[in-house]
């Protein structure tokens, strides 16, 4: 297949909420523009963008699939993105590589919080946008509602470009305001035959008709010149007018429709041929040398049998088969094998790629997402995705001994696949933590480590990072000594202990005066101390914060031996920490939550229910409140799924690491006294 021209390339992003029907949307879109046969239905699995075991087990998207369609002699690739935010990674880096989007609404829920995600992401990259408000036969959907709540929501400048005929069950049309004709519903068909407009919505077209002129000369000065003077416009000035400002981004035209009846995709294949802009239009937003040939990796998927496959964008010139390019993260060659052009699962043959365009290509050896590929070694500037960062960690381990190397693999895989998951060993507490964005998606990945790679996994909650230290000055002695009949053992030391400023650090000084310890011998008292630190008595945590100093001891001149002094040093911290007052230390993290206006007096509650100190709230435009708090990582471990409940999905947070700080009391006793119940466990 021959490389397509840039100007006859449209490269649009399919989002919105979970449930709105993009999925559906693209599958009409694909039909109605005879790149497939037959309508799919998601019910079935049979669409070509669901094609995943997950996707359609879960009737959801997972994952960004690339499809394409010719109309009007213009290459389409549509990016169908997930609408759960569970897995918005690949909503983000698919924006990144568009220079539209198409954002489906529901007609029944109307904007929703990943509504609002995209919108932002969009008007942060500069995208054009056209929106679609889907499933309008269904119960208590209802067109204009969604408009204003659009229009109220984001922007004046949102227009109806489309009518529905009838409402919910009684739905039987479209209106295409721009060019004044009706299409029925085809039932499945494809769309074309057009119907009379309805004499009884005459003024309520007249209406809107006005309202649509009036955004659209507002941003033409040569016919706002003739509509004021009373000429009459053309439907082709209109619309040449309109193509102009959607991709200027000073329209947004709202279309409507249903997609599983692909009812309205004829008028919103022509808005997105019409107002997304071509490549050639807009460039890409990194400067690369004149004549030079660049593609930036967007998406990653990790296939057990074909191995890696890397979807691209060609930035500049043309990536052709059998060429070799430069990874500029890692300076590798990567020889460019056969590239693949993609609709859903199947994968088609090409021979190049040209500026602007979306393709694929297998097996390159160090490429990931995020990569930026040359034709040789250039100095340029990153290409960023900006991707959120895990929320929600669990203990993850294969539930087969022997697995571990597997599971390991596995995991790599799929993290290269999914940036926003992310694999990594708690050093203090051993275990490997599996961490993503929320529960559905660590469990996600979980179900595809076992049908990809057949590992099996059990999933449990983290345990808590728990820091001990000590609060006072103490004194302790340690004694060592063994006689067995012949070489005997024997240690002696004396040891003070003292606070670190801060709860922070170890340091172990040498006070030792004249030659009561031998120098060779200090070493391993030092080394007996910290071993006794690494689980300390109050629940096994890892002591520090505290300053040893070495004063005093005795030795053997022939049953000393550095093992005694270890075990004296350890038998001394023993005693000098239960005298210290210990006390326990738990991480506090610092979280910013995004939560509707609505709920923020319940979400508030809920973070002090969680012993969190709240610090600030900030309106963040679009109804949306952000609010800062400091909340012990131990309330935190659940709180996923409590945002979720509270806001009804609409929620949002981040966290990280602030610093140490005592546990109070009352829960101090709780967390000793489940480790205790451990402890005992094991020795059982």
């Amino acid at each position: 297949m021959p490389a397509a021209e840039p100007g006859k390339i449209r490269n649009v992003a399919v989002t919105g909420h979970r449930g709105t029907g993009k999925t559906s949307l693209v599958e009409s879109m694909l039909f109605q523009a005879g790149a497939v046969n037959r309508l799919g239905s998601i019910e079935q699995g049979s669409t070509v963008a669901d094609w995943d075991e997950d996707e359609q087990r879960r009737q959801m998207s997972i994952s960004a699939s690339l499809c394409h369609a010719e109309w009007q002699g213009r290459k389409i690739n549509l990016i169908d993105t997930p609408g759960e935010p569970s897995f918005q990674g690949e909503m983000i880096a698919s924006l990144r590589v568009v220079e539209g989007t198409l954002l489906v609404v529901s007609g029944v829920m109307g904007v929703e919080v990943q509504t609002s995600r995209v919108w932002s992401r969009a008007e942060e990259l500069g995208l054009a946008r056209v929106l679609f408000v889907n499933m309008l036969d269904r119960e208590r959907a209802d067109f204009f509602r969604v408009l204003e709540q659009l229009r109220s929501t984001f922007s004046t400048r949102c227009v109806a470009v489309h009518l529905p005929i009838g409402a919910e069950h009684e739905l039987t049309g479209i209106i295409d305001l721009l060019h004044m004709k009706a299409y029925s519903s085809p039932e499945g068909e494809k769309e074309g035959a057009t119907v009379e407009i309805p004499a009884e919505l005459a003024d309520l077209v007249a209406k809107y008709r006005e309202q649509l002129l009036d955004s659209v000369v507002e941003t033409d000065e040569g016919l706002m010149e003739r509509y004021l003077e009373g000429q009459e416009l053309s439907d082709e000035d209109v619309a040449h007018a309109l193509k102009d400002a959607v991709t200027r981004g000073e329209i947004f035209p709202v279309a409507c429709g249903v997609a599983t009846k692909n009812l309205g995709t004829t008028g919103t294949l022509d808005l997105l041929v019409e107002g997304v802009p071509s490549p050639a239009k807009k460039a890409f937003d990194v400067s690369i040398d004149d004549g030079a040939s660049a593609a930036f990796v967007f998406k990653t998927v990790a296939d057990p049998f074909a191995g890696r496959i890397n979807v691209f964008r060609v930035i500049a010139g043309t990536v052709s088969s059998d060429s070799v390019l430069v990874n500029t993260r890692s300076r590798a060659k990567e020889r460019v094998g056969q590239l693949l052009i993609l609709q859903g699962k199947d994968h088609g043959q090409a021979s190049s790629f040209g500026p602007g365009d979306i393709g694929a290509v297998a097996k390159l050896k160090e490429t990931l997402t995020g990569d930026l590929l040359l034709d040789a070694e250039r100095e340029v500037a990153e290409v960023a995705i900006d991707f959120p960062e895990p929320v929600m960690s669990f203990a993850i381990s294969p539930h087969a001994k022997g697995d571990e190397e597997k599971l390991g693999q596995a995991l790599r895989r799929l993290s290269e696949e999914d940036p926003t998951l992310v694999m990594r060993r708690d050093q203090q507490t051993g275990e490997q933590l599996l961490s993503g964005l929320s529960q559905m998606h660590v469990e996600v990945a979980v179900d595809r480590v076992k049908r990809r790679f057949g590992v099996e996994v059990d999933l449990r909650p983290p345990r808590v990072p728990y820091l001990e230290t000590i609060r006072k000055e103490s004194r302790g002695h340690g004694r060592y000594k063994k006689q067995t009949g012949g070489r005997g053992q024997f240690g002696d030391c004396h040891i003070l202990l003292e606070p670190l400023e801060g709860h922070t650090g170890y340091e172990f000084v040498d006070k030792i005066g004249g030659g009561v310890i031998p120098q060779s011998f200090r070493p391993a008292v030092d080394k007996g101390i910290q071993e006794a630190m690494n689980r300390g008595e109050l629940a096994g945590a890892p002591v520090q914060g505290v300053r040893v100093l070495l004063v005093d001891g005795s030795y053997h001149t022939v049953d000393s031996s550095e093992m005694a002094f270890k075990i004296a040093g350890s038998m001394a911290f023993k005693e000098a920490y239960h005298a210290a007052e210990p006390v326990l230390l738990e991480p506090i993290m610092e979280v910013d939550v995004t939560t509707p206006d609505d709920a923020v007096g319940a979400v508030n509650g809920d973070l002090n229910s969680r012993r969190g100190r709240l610090h600030g709230m900030e309106p963040t435009g679009s109804g949306m409140t952000s609010i800062k708090a400091e909340v012990p990582m131990a309330e935190m471990l659940t709180y996923s799924q409590s945002l979720t409940s509270i806001t009804g999905g609409r929620g949002d947070y981040h966290m990280h690491f602030a610093r140490y700080e005592e546990v109070p009391t009352h829960v101090a006793q709780k967390v000793m006294a489940e480790s205790q119940k451990e402890k005992e466990e094991v020795t059982a």
